[in-house]
């Protein structure tokens, strides 16, 4: 790592909150008081973060292929380990596409890619969790 390297900054804010800058400037609030929830925990944010990046190259790769998508959205799920420091031991990654005239073996191939080659969350997190990808296409 340089010093020119992109940072993350997390501000203590008091009573269980914290204030996250990303390398980008954008602010984001977390709280670990998880009867309060105000605002996701470091944890939560990890399912978002795969979800996330995963949903980007699919609907890209869908897109590029001219799939035509009303809708889509990405369920993640995790299941955490008992000991501590509980990590996820796995994480499912549910993809649910609306449209008309979606193909199976596109969409299969999305996924394939988005999990082996481009999901970066999803190779930083494979070492330690299983990742499980399932979909389902709702015709319109």
């Amino acid at each position: 790592m340089s010093l020119d390297d992109p940072k993350a900054i997390i501000h203590f804010a008091g009573n269980d909150l914290f204030v996250g800058i990303t390398p980008s400037g954008h602010a984001l609030t977390l709280d670990v008081d998880h009867e309060r929830a105000s605002a996701p925990t470091p944890v939560e944010l990890l399912l978002v973060a795969l979800g996330s990046c995963t949903a980007v190259d699919v609907i890209s790769i869908m897109q590029k292929k001219r799939e035509t998508i009303k809708d889509y959205r990405v369920e993640v799920r995790g299941q955490r380990r008992d000991d501590h420091p509980r990590s996820y031991s796995r994480m499912e990654v549910h993809h649910i596409v609306r449209g008309s005239n979606i193909s199976k073996k596109a969409l299969e191939q999305a996924i394939e890619l988005s999990e082996t080659k481009y999901c970066s969350v999803a190779a930083t997190l494979r070492p330690t969790a299983e990742i499980f990808s399932t979909f389902e296409i709702i015709e319109e």
